[in-house]
């Protein structure tokens, strides 16, 4: 399941964006799945909780909550941010996305002290299981619900680079894993009898959520930090420009991303007998080249006479 994570994470590039209103459309909905999904969870996990007394399933259980209140977050989140720039925000509000990311880094690290200490507490003190059948069906639910909703925030994600879909869906995909492993608990307590199973391997849980948390948290601070796009992105972009004949060069290719937006800027080297409105039609050509390449993107073009030396920033 890691790799399938890094895998879905790495295939998302901005090219393979939708529109802005389609995308958001969609983003809308994953948004409006992910609560439900959480609240039909945490239901069924509280009473099966109070009827096998298992702290693997107390861990299941507090991790829905956090997942409801991480939902609940992304959904305003995902609001906020595809609303259109203004005058305060000339750029938009995409910066709430990797702000909701964060914030669900930190929910996912709450929940895993949370499980530390209770597992802890019944290393020294183990406890039988009760009613394993219950606990084995609600797990059994959740894991079916879980892989679709993780299968349609997989798509979103494809369709929009949403970097606060990404978090809710890493967030999820933990979830069937930790869910397995609740199921595998249950069943070491009461077929074998090993009632240090339920806290190890809750802790075993506590460390993977920690990890997940890690994963969340860096994604969000790249996009914050305005890092580049990826390199294949840029080397398009490149290909893109340099393939029009008007153009005799390219430096300072700058790009960045905020929520389903990509922001573009290069400096184009032309023929310098070419008359201001020639270059501005080539600039124009160019932009539209990329924006077909790239729809969400935002493209600044400066255009500059071939051969003339200026300070340039060292990035390429």
């Amino acid at each position: 399941m890691p790799d399938a994570i890094t895998d879905s994470n790495k295939q998302t590039t901005a090219g393979a964006r939708l529109p802005s209103d389609q995308a958001g459309r969609l983003m809308r909905l994953a948004t409006y799945a992910s609560v439900t999904v959480a609240a039909v969870l945490i239901v069924t996990k509280f009473a099966a909780w109070l009827m096998t007394d298992a702290v693997s399933l107390l861990s299941t259980l507090i991790d829905s909550f956090l997942d409801a209140g991480a939902s609940l977050l992304n959904l305003l989140a995902v609001r906020h941010a595809l609303e259109p720039a203004d005058k305060e925000h000339r750029f938009g509000h995409g910066k709430a996305e990797p702000l909701a990311g964060l914030a669900q880094a930190a929910f996912i690290c709450g929940s895993a002290v949370f499980l530390v200490i209770e597992a802890g507490a019944r290393l020294f003190n183990p406890r039988n299981i009760e009613n394993t059948d219950v606990g084995y069906a609600v797990m059994g639910l959740a894991i079916v619900l879980t892989l679709i909703l993780v299968a349609f925030q997989r798509y979103v994600v494809g369709k929009t680079g949403s970097i606060a879909i990404t978090a809710d869906s890493v967030h999820y995909q933990m979830d069937i894993l930790v869910n397995a492993g609740v199921i595998l608990s249950l069943w070491l307590v009461s077929a074998l009898g090993w009632t240090l199973a339920d806290p190890l391997i809750a802790l075993i849980i506590a460390g993977y959520i920690f990890w997940g948390a890690r994963r969340i948290g860096n994604a969000a601070y790249h996009m914050l930090m305005d890092r580049e796009l990826k390199d294949d992105e840029r080397q398009k972009i490149l290909d893109i420009a340099l393939a029009h004949p008007g153009v005799k060069g390219l430096h300072d290719l700058r790009t960045r991303s905020s929520g389903n937006r990509v922001f573009i800027q290069m400096h184009l080297e032309m023929d310098g007998d070419k008359s201001l409105l020639d270059a501005h039609t080539i600039a124009d050509a160019v932009e539209a080249k990329v924006m077909q390449a790239f729809p969400n993107a935002e493209v600044l073009i400066h255009e500059d006479p071939e051969g003339v030396e200026e300070k340039r920033a060292v990035f390429h």
